[in-house]
């Protein structure tokens, strides 16, 4: 398997991770929601100019996930994996691709938000070291986590424990 950068050739491919990755949760979502979670192509198209896509690929996509940096605060969203490669370690793979990144980018804060529904990726979350926030925003009716984890540039990770400040999402 490798992890790389996506282009927008690979739009099609990511589409169809994110689809296959929450279509067990659809009926969870609102329309909207699930729509926001799976993406559109116009959306794909504004995430690509402002955030980086990987994918990891194995005889084609099998995952995804996407980030970006304001100043010190790194973002992830849209972290997906094909039902088949769930438990081998891509996600695992993909999140690390993604805080290397930010990591390079000065980052010092990570976040990202979840929804309920999403309980296995809130445990994958907890043990790669974020902690929920305690900030709890509005996803198309339902409660959106945010969850955090700290980081310094040298590569020493741990948990924030002040309370966060409220940040923009992507």
């Amino acid at each position: 398997m490798v992890i790389r950068k996506a282009t927008p050739a690979d739009s099609p491919a990511i589409l169809a991770v994110l689809r296959a990755a929450f279509a067990p949760f659809e009926s969870r979502y609102t329309p909207a929601g699930f729509e926001d979670t799976v993406l559109t192509p116009d959306i794909l198209r504004e995430r690509f100019k402002s955030m980086t896509i990987f994918v990891a690929e194995d005889q084609g996509i099998v995952g995804t996930i996407a980030c970006a940096a304001n100043g010190e605060e790194g973002h992830l969203r849209g972290m997906g994996v094909l039902p088949a490669w769930l438990g081998k370690g891509v996600a695992a793979e993909l999140l690390g691709a993604a805080e290397v990144e930010l990591r390079a980018m000065k980052c010092k804060r990570l976040t990202l938000d979840t929804t309920e529904p999403l309980q296995r990726a809130m445990r994958f979350y907890e043990k790669h070291g974020y902690r929920r926030s305690g900030r709890v925003g509005d996803f198309f009716g339902m409660p959106l986590y945010e969850y955090e984890k700290t980081i310094t540039t040298e590569g020493t990770e741990g948990t924030k424990t002040s309370p966060s400040p409220s940040s923009p999402l992507w």
